[in-house]
């Protein structure tokens, strides 16, 4: 606990923060979990400010991090192809961008039906990249209005499409709505990398995807944006980032 108390905070805007909840003592509604969030970019400039116990934690941590920073670049660049601006539209901004790394802990819970690890939400970020070490995660199902199990896939890595690509690509890709369960079993473990542009760069509609059939739908917002939503609402009450971009 004396580790840990070194890095514990309420504040989101901390580059590296250990808690129990999104916003410790100050959500109403408390989750099953305790984590370690960091940033992770430019690695050189963070990474002397992670723990640094256990002992090989940051050579660790570091490698995986950059290497699914790579990853992530080469995605949104499918991603921005695929919709018709071109593999490289935000290639440098997503060089130059954020990567958060959230390190949860979901443990043995005696009554899961009672509580979630996470509510419902969509992440923030263009593209969160998730290692896990068993299945617990749940994405609604828009059709049917119904949460899904994601199967464990061994050795496989989750892409989530987050909120900035919804904005970029003007609603033709969807933030993915999810939430984690708990059990009364095993103790779950994730590390999330979330990929977005700077900290102050706003993230806009590609202009080649408004038309007038189509109009921009979303207001653009940077991940400073983000920070100062999650600081003034409880994402557990229902209120998203993405819902407060929505122009129609």
């Amino acid at each position: 606990m004396s580790e840990k108390s070194q890095f514990m905070s309420k504040d989101v805007h901390k580059p590296v923060r250990y808690g129990t909840s999104i916003k410790d003592g100050v959500d109403k509604i408390q989750f099953w979990r305790v984590f370690l969030k960091h940033y992770a970019h430019p690695l050189n400039d963070w990474i002397k400010q992670w723990p640094d116990n256990p002992p090989d934690y940051r050579e660790k941590m570091g490698n995986y991090a950059w290497k699914a920073r790579l990853l992530a670049i080469q995605i949104m660049g499918a991603i921005t192809e695929s919709l018709g601006i071109g593999p490289k539209y935000i290639e440098q901004k997503m060089e130059d961008g954020m990567q958060v790394m959230a390190v949860n802990c979901y443990p043995p819970c005696p009554d899961p039906a009672m509580t979630l690890g996470l509510p419902p939400h969509s992440d923030y970020s263009c593209i969160t990249i998730v290692l896990y070490s068993s299945s617990g995660l749940e994405i609604m199902n828009p059709s049917s209005g119904t949460w899904q199990l994601v199967p464990e896939q061994h050795g496989a890595l989750q892409i989530h499409v987050g909120d900035h690509v919804e904005v970029l690509s003007n609603g033709l890709y969807k933030s993915m709505l999810h939430r984690v369960t708990v059990n009364n079993e095993i103790t779950r473990i994730s590390i999330a990398s979330l990929h977005s542009l700077g900290m102050h760069e706003k993230m806009a509609t590609a202009e080649e995807l408004v038309t007038d059939e189509n109009p921009k739908n979303y207001k653009e917002s940077s991940f400073k944006d983000f920070l100062d939503f999650l600081t003034k609402n409880d994402i557990a009450e229902g209120k998203s980032f993405i819902g407060s971009l929505k122009i129609n």
